[in-house]
């Protein structure tokens, strides 16, 4: 954890809630009812909010009359979205603006395209940039599925094959980071630079053990189920808290170390996907079934693998990834270039002028390698 956090979390709970990809279970009957504190946003009950909060919860006036960050040109705000593709039979959501070469943005755990807003119209003064939503998330279907973290990859590998059809760079926030990371390695041969902003993901435990034991009657037909039914009571509770207007600006002043970016456009863009009747079991499905089994999806397994320049654009005061996990990517992978701005979690939001400053730096190396490579 970065030691710009001044709470003391144990290892278990932290790993749980800084990587929405965890192998660990979340166990509504382990959850801190406590009294809030300023700690309140590294614990599990926290981190249910916050994912609620993701998920588009109804919480404020829908007036967007906040102004835009002073000299930064911001995405239009469209309630009925972009463009539309459809993937599997699957409504996806994506903006694309600008010609050049092709950059592809991925949002975070809950976001949507729109939370590129300071980014897209920057980055398309001299590339085509896209912005996709994710399976579940934002303007894309709200689809009952079980997911898994190679959804999302298999979803961003069909959309540079069908609609960008070029050599293109990545760029992910947070779990759009680990989905880009690993559409990188799914197809090297497109994918030609990958940026990561505070990604989720984790490293592999070396020293884990696999335990598989066979249930019992008692526990597969009766325990179990149980289980399953006081999870879904809990989160459904939690659900309701967090639709409260005072929690959801509490949760989201929390994720900014920048409040002043916590305004109507960015609370809008969370708050209309979930007038969509599947939100709420896309999220109980989130939040339990996505979190079982991937201890297979580590870090250190997908970039032993990657090919491409790496750029790890950091928010150092991020409360949930510190910036040593940026270092020890760079570590694992030499071929990186790592950018500490002083931001949260989302760095591309809080501090867009200089986010942008350091993509289109990196970026216009990469286009270039990229064009001579087509030309010989």
């Amino acid at each position: 954890m970065s030691s710009s956090s001044s709470c003391g979390v144990s290892p278990s709970v932290r790993t749980e809630i800084l990587n929405p990809i965890s192998s660990r279970f979340f166990a509504p009957s382990r959850i801190n009812f406590q009294p809030r504190s300023k700690c309140e946003m590294i614990n599990r009950r926290g981190f249910a909010l916050k994912g609620i909060v993701a998920c588009g919860v109804s919480v404020m006036g829908s007036s967007l009359t906040s102004e835009p960050v002073q000299g930064v040109e911001r995405l239009p705000f469209k309630p009925d979205g972009y463009n539309f593709w459809t993937w599997r039979g699957r409504k996806i959501h994506y903006v694309v603006q600008g010609e050049g070469f092709p950059i592809v943005l991925i949002h975070g755990f809950g976001a949507s395209a729109f939370h590129w807003r300071y980014n897209i119209p920057e980055l398309a003064k001299n590339y085509k940039v896209y912005a996709i939503d994710l399976l579940g998330f934002g303007w894309s279907e709200k689809a009952i599925i079980e997911y898994d973290a190679m959804i999302w990859r298999d979803q961003v590998v069909d959309f540079l094959k069908e609609v960008v059809k070029e050599p293109t760079v990545l760029v992910g926030n947070s779990l759009g980071g680990f989905t880009a990371l690993v559409a990188a390695v799914g197809l090297p041969e497109q994918v030609v630079g990958l940026a990561l902003l505070n990604s989720a993901g984790q490293f592999g435990d070396t020293k884990a053990k696999t335990t598989e034991s066979e249930e019992t009657f008692l526990q597969k037909f009766v325990l179990k189920p149980l289980k399953e039914v006081f999870q879904r009571v809990v989160l459904q509770v939690l659900f309701w808290q967090a639709k409260q207007p005072t929690r959801i600006e509490s949760v989201l002043k929390n994720v900014y170390i920048n409040t002043s970016n916590v305004d109507d456009y960015l609370v809008e863009s969370i708050k209309m996907p979930a007038d969509d009747p599947n939100a709420g079991e896309v999220y109980y499905r989130l939040m339990t079934r996505f979190m079982l089994n991937q201890t297979e999806y580590t870090l250190d397994s997908f970039l032993s693998k990657l090919t491409c320049p790496l750029l790890l654009l950091w928010g150092d005061l991020d409360p949930w990834v510190g910036p040593a996990k940026a270092n020890r990517i760079k570590e694992f992978y030499p071929n990186t270039t790592l950018v500490n701005l002083k931001a949260g979690h989302c760095p591309h939001d809080e501090v867009p002028e200089l986010a942008n400053k350091a993509l289109v730096d990196w970026l216009s190396t990469i286009a270039k390698k990229a064009s001579s490579l087509q030309t010989v």
